[in-house]
């Protein structure tokens, strides 16, 4: 079973933890990470959200994301979440952090409220030898930046709504 630490609405850890299932069903604040993988021609990194997963299930979404476990840092769950998911190795120095932002999904009695931390990470990756976890994951594949530009731009077409990192995807596209 997962433990999370919790957070108070400022973001503060307020000495308490809950598991997964707590944190959900009652609405409590904890953190979650998220990154894209772009290559070195500018590409990015998507995975296609397994047909069991509650929350938009068959959609591409972000690279990479998961919860952030009780005692840990973002930087080493995301590390974590890129192992368990894509089964990618990823080093610190291939990590830079982006933005911190907070969202709220609800789905049925699903309550997930999160402190979100976004990152990008450079690595060339050839997707032909990734192992997916089937449980989570049913496909990846490389998109180019005009491609989920215009699929953001179309009403996030065959994309999760998950409105905050796509739009940091936009700007981060906008700025770099």
């Amino acid at each position: 079973m997962e433990y999370f630490d919790i957070l108070n609405e400022n973001g503060e850890f307020i000495g308490k933890t809950a598991s997964r299932e707590e944190c959900h069903e009652k609405g409590l604040w904890h953190r979650a990470v998220y990154g894209f993988v772009f290559n070195d021609k500018g590409d990015i990194l998507l995975q296609k959200r397994s047909k069991n997963k509650k929350l938009w299930p068959d959609l591409w979404d972000v690279t990479v994301g998961g919860h952030v476990l009780t005692k840990e840092f973002g930087r080493q769950a995301l590390i974590r979440e890129i192992k368990e998911e894509l089964n990618i190795e990823v080093n610190e120095n291939e990590i830079k952090y982006l933005v911190g932002s907070t969202s709220t999904n609800i789905k049925g009695n699903m309550i997930d409220n999160h402190f979100n931390e976004c990152y990008i990470i450079t690595k060339n990756i050839d997707i032909s030898q990734i192992k997916l976890q089937e449980e989570e994951v049913s496909d990846i594949e490389w998109f180019a930046k005009e491609e989920i530009l215009d699929r953001i731009n179309n009403n996030y077409e065959g994309i999760t709504g998950k409105t905050g990192p796509w739009n940091f995807l936009k700007k981060y596209y906008e700025t770099f």
